[in-house]
């Protein structure tokens, strides 16, 4: 069996994956002494009851062994937390359902609405930046929607203070269709060639940059599709690079689990895990779910730089150099990857949704497109220009 936590090139590879070290992890399952704290356990995941635990949120070292124990169980246990009735009065979902229903209708007027990416193609509806929107459109209701203590517990137990929240609303109407198992943001999001080009320890630090919520805006039973989860997945550590393989699906579809849940229930799980919404096969529930990704603080530079300005003084002189072969592509490749943003995120997906694949480009990979397509001075300005426009919030 490969050791796959020391891959002995340093980096990961989808052809070096082991199924069988993958399916060994799977085998695991959750102890009650694991999750002291839970008020029960349900396919291997860890069930807190929110109204047990609201006197432990107020009591600061109480607080601090529950984050522990959550933590542990997103790094090494089942990677997946589930708070039942995390909204105990379910009347700020019902509020923000309708000031949310209200967005959709009216982006769907305006440009046809959002997609959902990894879905195949459905009766799915996405408010991309729902935190914002709900912000704008009723501070009352996203007041009283993020006054939750548990929320900001299980945010603190992986990310520490500090984080970033954003959130995306996700309606899938009767017949909407599946996601494929996927694991999710940052290098979910990347290609495979990509990927495969971060070294192994950065595959074992992505995890721990982002946090995957879902608060349940509607009852969802089994049939409505509520998301497909693979408990211990996150522990196969080189699983970014293996999940689009076809053996890796297969297995996901064979093992995977769902949780039935009630309006105001969230489940919370590490970004590393292998999952994918299920499909609804409901005759007549319109599953609402507030999908929250919650980021660590300290993914910021720490010095603020004006990337467009300087790709736009350096484009004409890399142009030259690629043009009189002063320069080789690798020298060239290199002063641009110090010059320009080499990072899709963050963005406005209303305005910079992904084109053919999970990220907008990169001023990088626009910068390396344009000196082979010959574009001048002037319209490569003019690019980046829409690209910052795009992005804005």
């Amino acid at each position: 069996m490969k050791d796959q936590n020391h891959p002995s090139s340093g980096f990961y590879s989808a052809d070096t994956c082991d199924l069988g070290a993958f399916i060994a992890i799977l085998e695991r399952e959750t102890q009650e002494t694991d999750v002291p704290s839970a008020a029960d356990i349900q396919k291997n995941v860890p069930v807190y009851d929110a109204s047990c635990i609201e006197t432990v949120l107020e009591d600061e070292p109480r607080r601090r062994d529950l984050m522990t124990e959550w933590a542990q169980v997103l790094m090494s246990g089942a990677g997946i937390v589930a708070i039942r009735g995390a909204y105990s009065d379910t009347q700020v979902l019902d509020d923000a359902t309708q000031v949310y229903r209200r967005i959709i209708a009216q982006e769907k007027d305006a440009d046809g609405g959002g997609g959902d990416h990894f879905a195949a193609s459905g009766a799915n509806d996405r408010i991309w930046n729902a935190l914002q929107k709900l912000c704008e459109h009723a501070p009352d209701v996203f007041l009283r929607y993020f006054a939750n203590p548990a929320i900001a517990a299980i945010c603190e137990a992986w990310l520490g203070p500090n984080y970033q929240m954003t959130a995306q609303v996700n309606l899938v109407h009767p017949g909407g269709a599946a996601q494929q198992a996927h694991r999710d943001y940052h290098l979910g999001f990347q290609t495979a060639e990509l990927s495969a080009r971060y070294p192994a320890h950065v595959h074992s630090l992505s995890p721990v940059l982002t946090l995957q919520g879902a608060v349940a805006h509607c009852d969802m039973p089994i049939d409505s599709g509520p998301t497909k989860l693979l408990p211990f997945s996150q522990s196969y550590v080189s699983g970014y690079a293996a999940w689009r393989r076809d053996d890796f699906q297969e297995v996901f579809e064979a093992r995977c689990i769902q949780l039935p849940l009630q309006k105001g229930d969230a489940v919370f799980f590490n970004p590393a895990l292998f999952h994918a919404a299920g499909a609804n096969t409901s005759s007549d529930i319109h599953r609402m779910a507030n999908l929250l990704q919650v980021s660590s603080a300290f993914g910021r530079a720490m010095e603020t730089v004006d990337r467009r300005k300087m790709c736009k003084m350096l484009y004409p002189h890399a142009a030259q150099a690629l043009g009189t072969g002063t320069l080789s592509r690798a020298e060239l490749s290199a002063a641009i990857a110090a010059t320009a943003e080499g990072y899709s995120f963050p963005t406005n997906l209303d305005r910079d949704p992904p084109k053919g694949g999970l990220a907008p480009e990169t001023q990088q990979a626009f910068f390396l497109r344009a000196l082979d397509d010959g574009i001048g001075s002037e319209a490569f300005g003019d690019h980046l220009d829409a690209m910052a426009a795009s992005r804005s919030g």
